[in-house]
């Protein structure tokens, strides 16, 4: 059996219709607090592949520090991101904490099983910088 395709995007491309999934890949919210209207965009929702609470606090602390000084939303999510060194911290998560590492280990045996899965969170990576595309590359290993 060939493995699945594994695709990402984000909640608002598939709200208008416009992101690039395949028509029968489940879609898998990785979101630590998904909202309502976002589960209504996904299959399903896997909150431990979300980055954990306190990251999350440390980039929006850092975020809002840089919107005060004048940056533009894009630039100050991208500089806070490196201002926290959240791709580090969230490499880490994922190799640690045993929820997330179980979670990782059943969408590989789906995506092994022929399943296709597109990860789906909030950020357009064109415009700034997402977590979904380092689990995405962890996947892809």
């Amino acid at each position: 059996m060939a493995r699945g395709t594994l695709t990402d995007t984000y909640v608002a491309a598939l709200q208008h219709e416009f992101a690039d999934v395949p028509a029968d890949a489940t879609r898998v919210g990785v979101v630590r607090n998904p909202t309502s209207w976002f589960h209504a965009a996904v299959d399903e929702t896997v909150p431990e592949l979300g980055p954990p609470a306190d990251l999350l606090d440390a980039l929006r602390t850092a975020e809002e520090d840089l919107k005060m000084r004048g940056i533009c939303d894009e630039e100050a999510h991208n500089a806070a991101w490196n201002r926290v060194a959240f791709g580090d911290a969230y490499r880490e998560h994922l190799a640690t904490a045993d929820e997330a590492r179980a979670a990782i280990a059943d969408l590989s045996t789906r995506l092994d099983g022929g399943e296709d899965l597109a990860l789906v969170c909030y950020e357009n990576t064109e415009k700034k910088r997402c977590h979904r595309t380092i689990l995405r590359t962890e996947l892809e290993r």
